[in-house]
């Protein structure tokens, strides 16, 4: 499928998000590293940048409330693809 996002342009929008997020809740990045377990300045570099490793980018999303949501990306759909799939699993 054919997209014209790239993936530096999600990354920022995660970041963007957290960052959103995090301020939100009125944390500063000093009180979310504590709370997140995630170093303030991979914090800041991961707001400006969008860098960030995967696990430490999955320990702020689980602090933000949004783990499961991301965990649901990785099920596979049951959706079925065609008329026979509807009437074998009816």
């Amino acid at each position: 499928m054919l997209s014209l996002l790239t993936p530096f342009d999600v990354q920022l929008e995660f970041s963007q998000f957290s960052k959103k997020t995090r301020k939100k809740k009125g944390y500063s990045t000093k009180s979310f590293s504590a709370k997140t377990g995630v170093p303030d300045s991979t914090i800041r570099k991961f707001e400006k940048t969008g860098e960030i490793s995967f696990r430490q980018f999955l320990m702020i999303y689980a602090e933000i409330g949004k783990l499961t949501e991301l965990q649901k990306l990785t099920q596979l759909s049951e959706t079925p693809k065609n008329l026979d799939e509807v009437l074998k699993n009816a």
